[in-house]
């Protein structure tokens, strides 16, 4: 009987031709069959959003012996949801996010299309990771994160996930790694989001972009305290957004 091999399904949010999915490509196809489908173009910041009124496309840009790559039109969670429905051939053993160009800790996590590719795939109870890097340049170097992504996929391949609990996991951008911390999701801020702009034809315009602040910066179980000192940051992150600790408070309003 012929044993099959994993199946594994990458996507991100800076879409199929950025350099860190092909990376990703390259390290995790040692472990399984690859099923990329990924946005056509960046998508950063659409976090779990997906087409409502939109119709999908999709393309084959590469096949080759043990991977294809797919673009999708649409958002990094319809790649997910297309991919399940239409290219995966059974389910995948594994759904991986990235890798991102650029860091996904504390309250990016909200925000980010690379979280919503492994929020989509843990929703669906599969075995799901995402990877990025505290570099946002196109041509960043990936190669330092090489052999923790091999160990980290080869040891969810093996032993899985808790269900409704995916992994976030973030590097820092340093040619060596302190080590690897397992971490929570630092408390943070965004500030001075809007900048308001002039149009030579008389119109005003607005740019999204703001500054982050770590709203704890001497708490050292955090992800951004790992990062800013060097550690690989892991952070177990789940579905169930329920605030388990307010419910007798909210109770006792008896409403």
């Amino acid at each position: 009987m012929e044993i099959k091999r994993p199946l594994l399904l990458i996507s991100n949010d800076d879409g199929y031709a950025a350099k860190g999915l092909r990376e990703l490509v390259s390290i995790v196809s040692a472990y399984g069959d690859v099923i990329v489908c990924a946005p056509e173009s960046a998508r950063s910041g659409f976090s779990c959003a997906f087409s409502a009124t939109t119709p999908l496309r999709l393309q084959l840009r590469e096949q080759r012996p043990g991977v294809e790559v797919w673009s999708c039109n649409g958002t990094p969670v319809d790649c997910v949801k297309m991919a399940l429905a239409e290219l995966c051939p059974r389910r995948p053993d594994m759904v991986i996010g990235g890798i991102n160009h650029g860091d996904n800790a504390s309250v990016n996590v909200h925000y980010s299309g690379t979280m919503g590719v492994t929020i989509e795939g843990c929703m669906k109870y599969i075995p799901s990771v995402a990877f990025s890097l505290c570099d946002h340049t196109e041509d960043a170097d990936f190669e330092p994160l090489r052999p923790y992504i091999q160990t980290i996929t080869q040891r969810v391949l093996t032993d899985g996930l808790p269900l409704g609990v995916c992994l976030n996991v973030n590097f820092p951008n340093v040619p060596v790694y302190q080590g690897v911390k397992v971490c929570r999701m630092a408390k943070g801020t965004w500030g001075n989001e809007v900048t308001r702009c002039h149009h030579p034809r008389g119109y005003d315009y607005w740019w999204m972009v703001g500054s982050y602040t770590n709203d704890e910066p001497e708490a050292d179980d955090t992800d951004n305290w790992a990062l800013s000192h060097g550690y690989v940051a892991i952070t177990p992150t789940q579905i169930d957004v329920t605030a388990y600790q307010a419910l007798d408070l909210i109770k006792s309003w008896h409403l």
